[in-house]
């Protein structure tokens, strides 16, 4: 029988697994550390003080994360119902403009906790549109997901800088973004929070969406594994025939799946836009859309994993950042080469391990 079809328990899957695959990845690149000429362990620890060594530093690891966990969320709401939603980017551009358009209008007349809520809601609302269209047309013509959110990703990128440079942007100022945003329209930072384990939060945004971020998860948990819909889509994404077969909608399932993925993903914008810059700004997004993607596979899937995998780019964001600094050899480039062997192993090679940990259980478990 193959091992594949084994089944082992979640400590295993969920936590011993991606260890040694984490493991692995670092000692590659601790490799490949060494191979220019620099200490692995000097640069190892340089990367842990870089990020968590400091109040200011654990701040922009916690900014770094929160982005990644809606955009982790939002990959893995889509992956449960057996669609791969590459757009997170593009989703993410279009919710800053729905969070911009809301805090321009309302940061004015009212504190920013009356503004948040409707900001939460434009986002969302603006990300789940420009998902809509690739939901629909897998949905209904068979167009594949992946190809439609990749060239979304695109077009979005291109709408965003047209409004910027058109529409939104300041009467003559050169830089391509909206004014900036009164303190009725920004997010709070989280220093109170910080102040509680003894540490200052300095110049680093880590705002209040982490907060929203922590409670989208537990939603997204809620709605997977304890509500009807999401049985449906755990049911869709392992087995699309069988889901046809019990009476699941097929088209409805898919388009609501995307739905909340991209308004998962057009939330991401609340934390650069709302809680850093106070503006809307080109390329805000920075990537994160397609961090998600690495995010979702080294979770799992799973809001807890994507969590804990969220905190440990934004410990290689910010680490990296440190470390190119005080090690000059190692560049951004050899920074992001080892975000990439990260990547490698948590998710092209998420099951190298399985066929020696089936049989070392299998032994164990006979004795």
């Amino acid at each position: 029988m193959s091992t594949a079809s084994v089944p082992l328990p979640n400590w295993i899957t969920y936590g011993l697994m991606p260890l040694l695959n984490l493991l692995v990845a670092f000692f590659i690149s601790g490799l490949v550390v060494w191979w220019i000429g620099e200490d692995p362990l000097a640069a190892l620890k340089l990367l842990i003080e870089g990020s968590l060594g400091r109040g200011d530093a654990i701040g922009f690891t916690l900014f770094y994360a929160t982005s990644f966990i809606f955009t982790g969320l939002s990959v893995a709401v889509a992956f449960h119902a057996g669609l791969f939603n590459i757009g997170s980017e593009g989703q993410a551009y279009l919710g800053g403009l729905g969070a911009a358009l809301v805090a321009l209008a309302l940061d004015r007349y009212v504190p920013w906790y009356v503004t948040m809520p409707f900001a939460v809601i434009g986002a969302a609302l603006f990300g789940a549109a420009w998902a809509f269209i690739p939901a629909w047309l897998q949905a209904k013509r068979g167009s594949h997901v992946v190809i439609t959110t990749i060239m979304f990703n695109f077009i979005g990128a291109a709408l965003m800088v047209y409004l910027l440079v058109n529409v939104l942007i300041v009467p003559g100022k050169m830089a391509p973004e909206t004014r900036t945003f009164l303190p009725g329209g920004q997010l709070p930072k989280l220093d109170w929070l910080m102040a509680w384990f003894g540490l200052k939060l300095g110049p680093a945004p880590f705002n209040v969406s982490f907060l929203i971020a922590l409670v989208m998860a537990f939603l997204v948990w809620v709605l997977i594994w304890r509500t009807k819909l999401g049985y449906e889509m755990r049911t869709l994404g392992i087995s699309p025939s069988a889901a046809i077969y019990a009476g699941i909608p097929y088209g409805r399932t898919v388009i609501i799946a995307m739905l909340i993925s991209g308004g998962l993903a057009g939330m991401m914008a609340l934390n650069p836009v709302m809680g850093a810059s106070a503006r809307l700004q080109v390329e805000f997004v920075g990537g994160a859309g397609f961090v998600g993607i690495a995010v979702s596979l080294m979770g799992r899937s799973h809001p807890l994993g994507i969590v804990l995998a969220a905190l440990l780019f934004g410990i290689l964001y910010q680490g990296g950042a440190d470390l190119s600094f005080e090690m000059p050899n190692i560049t951004r480039e050899m920074i992001v080469v080892i975000q990439g062997l990260v990547i490698l192993f948590a998710g092209a090679l998420e099951y190298m391990f399985r066929p020696a940990m089936v049989h070392l259980y299998q032994r164990l478990k006979r004795a």
